[in-house]
């Protein structure tokens, strides 16, 4: 299927879609909500946030290139690709200014810290999260999508920005790594279902290609309360008793909200946004 280069061209927000940035924003509050107090730094790791979500920008854009060369998300309006008067060449060569402005910012924040020593693990997962649109096949067509995109998100995004706070490989970074890579592969998952007939057509081997979308909104459902649970544990440990057990009543809202609404990544994002903030006001309520 042809991509209807005829559609009109998107506004630039409506192809930016601000609220998918909070998949990257919400490791960075995670942070602070794991750590309590002991961040030494807060501003070194917004800096590090704002260099995952320039990151995380270029990589939509590879996206929607390789997408629109491979002929996938042929329904997808608000494509960069559209945006940028259906030259896929253009869409891709704005994603890799975004890469390099994103890593740019993150050698900085190492350099702060003189934390070079973190490149050893984010290196690697950055040409990840670069293979997972690059090529002819990229690692999204494949069955490695999901866990791709989990593995850079839990110990890339989340795990790096743990480091950055200065923390090591402690409980806290094995939480928030399991916890926000479940998220990114829920949030994932979530976009799939209404793609299923132009993905399968694309040959993209998507979970909900391979599965339906049945079973993909179960699993986003389940995801998304597993990473409450690794959340709320996590709170647990760092702030005591009570503000724990009062954030797993507040997962148990958020999972019913999630559970009880047609699958889609807004309900996704926001439900794990209103959590995050919950935890963060309850941990201020015993700083």
């Amino acid at each position: 299927m042809e991509p209807a280069v005829s559609a009109p061209r998107p506004s630039w927000l409506a192809a930016l879609n601000p609220p998918i940035y909070l998949v990257s924003i919400l490791p960075g509050l995670g942070v602070f909500l794991l750590a309590a107090d002991r961040v030494a730094a807060p501003s070194t790791v917004a800096l590090a946030t704002l260099a995952v979500v320039l990151l995380q920008h270029g990589i939509n854009l590879l996206n929607d290139a390789a997408d629109w060369r491979l002929g996938a998300d042929v329904e997808k309006f608000t494509s960069w690709v559209r945006f940028h008067d259906g030259e896929p060449a253009t869409a891709a060569r704005h994603g890799l200014l975004s890469l390099l402005a994103g890593g740019l910012l993150g050698l900085y924040v190492l350099w702060l810290g003189q934390q070079w020593w973190i490149l050893l693990p984010a290196l690697p997962l950055v040409l990840l999260g670069y293979a997972y649109n690059a090529g002819d096949r990229p690692l999204s067509y494949t069955h490695f999508g999901e866990w791709v995109t989990g593995v850079c998100y839990g110990p890339g995004v989340f795990g790096c920005l743990w480091l950055v706070a200065g923390f090591g490989f402690d409980t806290g970074w094995w939480l928030g790594s399991f916890a926000f890579g479940l998220l990114a592969v829920a949030l994932l998952l979530s976009h799939q279902p209404p793609q299923i007939a132009t993905d399968r057509e694309a040959g993209k081997l998507s979970f909900a290609v391979r599965y339906g979308g049945q079973r993909t909104v179960l699993v986003v459902r389940v995801l998304f309360l597993l990473w409450g649970l690794l959340v709320g544990a996590g709170l647990y440990i760092a702030v005591g008793n009570w503000p724990g057990l009062l954030f797993g009543v507040a997962i148990l809202i958020g999972v019913v909200r999630v559970w009880m609404r047609p699958v889609s990544p807004k309900p996704v994002l926001l439900s794990a946004t209103a959590l995050t903030l919950v935890g963060l006001s309850l941990q201020a309520l015993v700083a």
